[in-house]
């Protein structure tokens, strides 16, 4: 969206090739390919708070710092440099959410909207001022996965107002609201083990804050179960993770309250199935997962 507006992107900033996939070969982040496909200075500073790492940003001069899940606090000489200063495209309404992981707390919270802050950037995590904000419902049976990319796609067009409001001289930051403040705090995997003493609808909102990653899971028969797309289902009587059986499209399991209808599962190294070809040729009625 920049790049195609009449900004002058002067040069891209993104985090050093890391080893992925089994080869563990270097490999450039997204914004670094992209920022290469459009014939862009690129920078690949581990860190910014040694004057050697900072010298492209001094070189490119630029009236305004842009920053999206950089991953890294930008230190006072990093945050000073701009004459406009340094903004930050933000995936909640803060100070609703505050950290690392806003999307998938939104949805573990059971929060019913969410949405985009443009924010200035300061020392503080995530507390600095705000310039806009754009507000979005959240679905019942919407992912994590779906929410970001809805809420990139808000967030680009969000920018794009922004800057030219600021350009214009027509907006102003205001300080976030002293009450409301919460903080998302870093995913660790051990959240995605189900607990099926758990409500059926706290373990759907799971199931949807993990998917894509890192996938809300269980055992069953002693191997790692993965669980992508579920929903409330009527309780019948069992015990928490116990197969209440198959129902149309879904495998429906006890939970501490109601029952979980699973939908799309995948076992450990086998491909992800639907629920009726995982259940095929099989009696589950009276298994447990655990």
């Amino acid at each position: 969206m920049l790049a195609a507006s009449h900004h002058s992107l002067v040069g891209v900033l993104t985090r050093p090739d890391r080893p992925a996939g089994r080869g563990r070969q270097l490999k450039r982040s997204p914004v670094g390919q992209l920022a290469e496909e459009l014939g862009l200075p690129l920078a690949q500073p581990e860190r910014l708070d040694g004057i050697e790492q900072r010298a492209p940003l001094v070189r490119w001069a630029c009236d305004l710092l842009v920053v999206v899940a950089y991953g890294l606090l930008l230190p006072e000489s990093v945050l000073t440099l701009p004459r406009l200063g340094c903004i930050n495209i933000h995936a909640s309404l803060l100070p609703r959410w505050r950290g690392a992981a806003p999307i998938q707390r939104a949805i573990l919270a059971g929060d019913r909207e969410t949405g985009v802050t443009i924010m200035q950037l300061e020392r503080g995590l995530d507390t600095g001022p705000v310039l806009s904000q754009q507000r979005t419902l959240i679905g019942e049976h919407t992912d994590a996965g779906q929410l970001q990319s809805l809420l990139a796609d808000l967030g680009a067009q969000l920018l794009l107002t922004t800057l030219d409001a600021l350009e214009a001289g027509r907006i102003r930051a205001e300080p976030q609201a002293l009450e409301g403040v919460t903080y998302a705090s870093k995913i660790d995997t051990s959240e995605a083990r189900i607990d099926w003493r758990r409500s059926a609808e706290e373990i759907s909102r799971q199931v949807r804050a993990f998917n894509p990653s890192p996938v809300a899971s269980t055992l069953w028969r002693q191997q790692r179960l993965r669980i992508f797309e579920a929903r409330v289902a009527a309780a019948l009587p069992g015990t928490p993770g116990e197969v209440l059986g198959v129902a149309g499209d879904a495998i429906e399991v006890r939970c501490g309250q109601g029952a979980l209808a699973v939908t799309t599962l995948q076992l450990e190294g086998r491909r992800m199935l639907s629920a009726g070809e995982f259940a095929r040729g099989q009696a589950l009625a009276g298994e447990h997962f655990a």
